[in-house]
């Protein structure tokens, strides 16, 4: 191996680490360890499940976004607005983008495992009235196509859904240096010719699919309702508070929670295709941070505390709201038990799991602390994988 081949850094395991939830349950008091469970999707040790359903979820979906869209429509219906009433129309997009993300991430993903509604004739048709109004792969072509990618013998290949979107859609190549990946990742999401072309690979797939009655009804359906806009005078108010989250901002958070979904494992793992690699391709990506070791009684101690509290609530907060939403920091779970009911109470399951040693694996769980820390990581690890591996 030359001195300058990009080498990716190791994924340490959960036992190698400190836990930093650990500690947040032995230093913060009681009543906040539900907020924080939620937040950084890791339970206190030793909690019970909650027993979450897939119906919590999809209220939870329904209630983030129009409760979204009507708080960004307040400022803009309102005759003279205080300047502080603009604030609702940001606070309005996080919360339209939260639910989309949960639509999109947990409800038509679920659906596809056939594990949301009780049958799955309702699971189809959820999915595709999903796919239709949001502007998802039909259905049917989603869920072919992630079946595959459950696959070991397809995850990181060309015929793996996760490969072509980084790969094609991205444009990220293997054994680029990673500071030019990362380059190209930040690119893209401020490109209109990048969110242009996504865009037009959604129409294609949601619209222009060749399901004459999937087409009518994703068509219908954005007609009808840029028609009404229209027609009410209320056209520039729905494409800021519906279409732009739709749009640009879904597409925003889908570049980075599928940026952090997998890594490259080494070669050698991946031309084996076991479990072990499956273990390996996935890791755990948890909001959050450990918090200080020092009490808040000193003003070193209270400055430090500050700063962990508003790194918490501001971009830990963000992140899990706008790209780490529903289940999605427990994607390796869902890869090592991919069919469970239980992925509606994913962060107690997940723990279960891990405690119980991960059975049918050969090896434990893999973990990162921080949505930009995961994606480094990952990154890093494409950075490392010759192009041949890929068959690129």
């Amino acid at each position: 191996m030359h001195a300058d081949t990009p080498v990716a850094p190791p994924l340490l395991s959960y036992a190698a680490l400190p836990d930093p939830r650990a500690r947040m349950a032995a230093r913060l008091p009681a009543f906040i360890q539900p907020f924080l469970t939620w937040l950084t999707a890791r339970p206190v040790p030793g909690a019970p499940a909650p027993g979450r359903t897939a119906m919590g979820f999809v209220a939870g979906a329904l209630a983030w976004t129009f409760g979204g869209c009507a708080l960004g429509l307040i400022p803009l219906l309102l005759a003279d607005p205080a300047l502080l009433t603009w604030l609702l129309l940001p606070i309005g997009w996080l919360a339209t983008s939260c639910g989309l993300g949960l639509f999109q991430v947990v409800i038509f993903h679920h659906c596809s495992h056939g594990t949301v509604f009780s049958t799955r004739e309702r699971n189809r048709r959820a999915g595709r009235m999903i796919s239709a109004f949001l502007l998802f792969k039909r259905f049917e072509d989603y869920q072919r196509e992630h079946m595959l990618h459950h696959s070991p013998n397809k995850l990181l290949t060309e015929e793996d859904e996760f490969a072509d979107f980084v790969l094609g859609m991205c444009g990220l190549e293997p054994g680029l240096p990673k500071r030019e990946l990362w380059r190209r990742v930040l690119v893209n999401c401020a490109s209109p010719v990048f969110h242009l072309r996504f865009l037009q690979r959604r129409l294609r797939a949601s619209m222009f699919t060749g399901d004459a009655q999937h087409d009518r009804m994703s068509r219908i359906a954005w007609a009808g309702l840029l028609a009404l806009a229209a027609a009410t005078g209320l056209l520039a108010e729905i494409l800021l508070v519906w279409v732009l989250p739709v749009t640009v901002l879904l597409q925003v958070a889908t570049v980075f929670r599928i940026l952090c979904e997998h890594r490259f494992p080494e070669p050698e793992r991946m031309r084996v295709r076991d479990r072990a690699f499956v273990a390996h391709a996935t890791a755990g990506v948890f909001p959050g941070s450990a918090p200080p070791a020092l009490p808040a009684t000193s003003l070193r101690g209270l400055l430090r505390w500050t700063a962990w509290w508003a790194e918490m609530l501001t971009v830990h907060l963000f992140v899990r709201l706008f790209v780490l939403v529903g289940d999605a920091p427990c994607h390796d779970f869902h890869h090592r038990k991919p069919a469970t009911r239980r992925w509606a109470d994913y962060i107690h399951a997940r723990q279960q799991d891990l405690e119980a040693g991960s059975p049918g694996f050969p090896t434990g769980y893999f973990e990162n602390w921080g949505l930009f820390e995961a994606i480094d990581h990952n990154l890093a690890s494409l950075a490392a994988t010759p192009r041949e591996v890929l068959g690129r």
